[in-house]
């Protein structure tokens, strides 16, 4: 019998805990005779009562596992955690907000037993989504697939199977800081194919992705996975440093040749878009510095406090 892991990365859950697991051990119940079931919960350190609950069931399910990390790493790095901790034939990677339908699971094992490595999902657009997150995802994708050479498809989610050739990859190799898996997990090949799904209504809590958060994987997804903005910086500032000099001999010509100090205003309008130009590509620099300053560290990504039936 092949074994299955499911990773599911809860931060302040306590109220909707409950429900999913009992979903998820309903589904995972009718593998059974098929696949052997674990699942492991990656506790990113909050504030409510969610490692607590996790304790309990795990003391009564030996096939509930808990990792409690010992700081808010994040999503992404509790993501890594739980791969490093699967031993597997197979993992699914999913959040515990029942946002993520665990129903789709044996549609996922399925694409697996068909041979995909991968088998990532897509989240199709719902009503109840705003609009102005359902556009910003979109242009978001489209902005870095054209910048990148690593396409990953629009609306894909952090909800996914991966097979265990694939897990050893993350566990052997692929040990970065600024953490993309989405893309990641499209860099490291293999065959792969896409289920498309309907997000369910989240029960309880609330998101935990602010709009903060947001752009800040945004900018994480870009930095990891195009070098557009640098190689746009120094196209952009012999642009401006061009239009510049022309301004200047416009603005000196007139003046000589009119006596007019409209010309001026012209010089001091360059010289705003060139003062704004820099500081704007200073920024982009400055991510990709961070960048390099987070790898130049050597921090481990995460740092793990307890282990339950681990």
């Amino acid at each position: 019998m092949r074994t299955l892991t499911v990773v599911c990365p809860v931060f302040d859950e306590e109220e909707v805990v409950p429900a999913f697991h009992v979903e998820l051990s309903r589904v995972l119940a009718g593998l059974e005779g098929r696949w052997s079931a674990s699942v492991l919960y990656v506790v990113d350190r909050g504030t409510d009562r969610t490692l607590a609950l996790l304790r309990g069931l795990a003391a009564v399910e030996p096939s509930v596992r808990v990792l409690a990390l010992s700081s808010h790493f994040g999503q992404q790095a509790s993501l890594l955690a739980g791969l490093d901790h699967c031993d597997a034939d197979a993992v699914v990677m999913m959040d515990g907000d029942l946002q993520h339908p665990p129903a789709l699971i044996p549609e996922l094992l399925a694409a697996h037993e068909r041979g995909y490595d991968v088998v990532y999902t897509v989240r199709e657009d719902t009503p109840d989504i705003p609009f102005l997150k359902r556009s910003g995802a979109r242009w978001f994708y489209r902005l870095l697939n054209a910048i990148s050479d690593t396409p990953i498809h629009e609306g894909a989610a952090d909800f996914r199977l991966v097979s265990r050739r694939v897990v050893e990859v993350f566990q052997r190799s692929i040990r970065e800081r600024g953490l993309f898996l989405r893309g990641l997990f499209v860099w490291v090949g293999f065959p792969s194919c896409a289920v498309r799904f309907r997000a369910g209504a989240r029960r309880a809590g609330r998101t935990k992705y602010s709009l903060g958060r947001m752009l800040r994987f945004g900018v994480a997804g870009v930095v990891a996975f195009s070098r557009v903005p640098i190689r746009a910086a120094a196209l952009a500032g012999l642009l401006v440093s061009g239009l510049g000099l022309l301004a200047g001999v416009f603005a000196v010509w007139g003046w000589l040749r009119q006596g007019s100090p409209q010309a001026w205003s012209v010089a001091l309008a360059i010289f705003g878009l060139v003062s704004g130009a820099q500081l704007l590509f200073l920024g982009f620099l400055g991510e990709y510095l961070g960048a390099v300053l987070d790898e130049v560290r050597a921090r481990p990504p995460y740092v793990v406090e307890e282990r339950i039936n681990l």
